[in-house]
């Protein structure tokens, strides 16, 4: 009797121990083998060209960790990405890169290893990479971002001269009165008058917003950045058919800018004036009307102009700045000498500006306002950031999205532009930095 005993005894240690082993290996899988469970989700991929420089996004659900070189002949730039596995998103980045990327030929996507895919970007030129991510603010989650950026990247001025945009000589005569109201003409120097002066006027029409940040969104679906730009091109060739104007867009396509470097671009083709472009947004869709806004050193106009301001000034957030590329010491050189010289001349601008706005569409405040506005910072341009209506305003939407109506929103302010030029007429220039 004694034996059966025995076989039962071995017969439950031999299922108690698999019972334990079966466990166990449940465990060990769980912790170690689906890899793809623990994988970070790749949520979208963006692709944003441009002759400055292209840029490649790829948004997440967490902060990716990345290792990148760059491989000499033929130039390719190599990226491994921790933390995600090779998926159907993440595969169709191959398909965006299109013929005409100035600086990306080809991507090729694959699994390198286990929890690890590399990106190989195939080049047309030597680049200078820039690899950061950024933390999820609006809209994103978190998104790790590539720029490529030329080694030897082009002068502006010498950019806009090959595409036959830019005229090197001045032309001798001056600029012709806007409109026939203003007398004397503007060639006739005036006692109280700056001296007159015969050269090319420089303009910088910065549309907001661009690339990742795409501004306002109205409830019809458009975009501010879209609307802005349009209105930029036409204001562009308005001010153009003037023989000493000529005209320098911060941006001509649907890239994202820092602020800064708006500011920056305005500087290096020593601009007379900064005229920034935006279309207003408020939680309340009845607000509507144009507005134009002046830097202010002492505090905003109003709350709402402290708020507007505020918001304008998260477009690098939005956009996606790379911090660290920033220049402190230019940031520094923005902020504190800011002159109240250039502020009354913005002044003046905003007002001739208003003016004429006001002759097509309603007037949100029936003055200049002021705030710290970062992109009117620079020291040395009068600056002014005109909102052309509100993109939240169903009616104001319609009207943004129509031909006839950024025509002659352009026209206002080119008209605005002129008025001020023939009241202050621009000194002669020397060499800025």
């Amino acid at each position: 009797m004694s034996e059966p005993t025995e076989i039962r005894s071995k017969s439950v240690k031999a299922k108690v121990r698999r019972t334990v082993l079966k466990a166990g290996g449940t465990l060990l899988i769980s912790l170690f083998s689906p890899l793809s469970a623990l994988a970070s989700q790749i949520l979208a991929v963006r692709v944003w060209p441009a002759d400055e420089y292209t840029r490649v996004t790829l948004e997440n659900d967490a902060n990716l960790k990345t290792n990148h070189f760059i491989i000499k002949n033929p130039e390719r730039l190599v990226v491994d990405v921790e933390g995600i596995e090779l998926g159907p998103t993440l595969k169709s980045l191959v398909a965006k890169i299109q013929p005409n990327d100035p600086y990306i030929k080809q991507v090729r996507v694959g699994q390198n290893r286990p929890n690890v895919v590399r990106l190989v970007f195939d080049l047309k030129e030597e680049v200078n990479p820039q690899v950061f991510t950024l933390a999820p603010v609006g809209e994103y989650q978190h998104r790790l971002v590539f720029d490529l950026y030329p080694v030897n990247p082009p002068d502006p001025i010498a950019a806009l001269i090959e595409k036959g945009q830019w005229s090197i000589d001045a032309p001798t005569d001056t600029l012709p009165p806007p409109v026939a109201e203003i007398k004397p003409p503007y060639a006739e120097p005036k006692a109280d008058r700056a001296p007159q002066v015969n050269r090319m006027l420089t303009i910088a029409l910065d549309p907001g917003h661009g690339g990742e940040d795409p501004g306002a969104v109205g409830r019809g679906g458009s975009y501010e950045k879209n609307i802005v730009l349009a209105i930029a091109k036409r204001l562009k060739a308005k001010l153009e058919q003037h023989p000493n104007m000529r005209v320098m867009l911060t941006r001509d396509g649907d890239y994202f800018v820092p602020l800064h470097v708006r500011v920056q671009k305005a500087r290096k083709v020593q601009a007379d004036l900064f005229v920034s472009i935006h279309a207003d947004a408020f939680v309340q869709p009845t607000a509507n009307g144009s507005s134009v806004f002046a830097l202010s050193e002492k505090g905003a106009s109003s709350t709402a102009a402290r708020w507007l301001a505020n918001k304008e000034n998260a477009a690098d957030l939005i956009g996606g700045a790379n911090i660290k590329n920033h220049d402190k010491q230019l940031a520094s050189v923005l902020l504190d000498l800011s002159t109240t010289a250039q502020i009354n001349d913005s002044l003046k601008l905003g007002k001739a500006v208003l003016n004429e706005i006001g002759g097509i569409n309603r007037l949100h405040k029936g003055a200049v306002e002021q705030a710290g506005f970062a992109v009117l910072k620079a020291p040395d341009i009068p600056s002014i950031l005109i909102e052309t209506a509100f993109i939240s305003n169903p009616a104001e939407e319609a009207r943004l999205n129509d031909d006839a109506y950024q025509d002659r929103m352009a026209d206002a302010v080119s008209q605005g532009i002129r008025k001020y030029f023939a009241k202050n007429p621009p000194l002669a220039k020397g060499k800025m930095m």
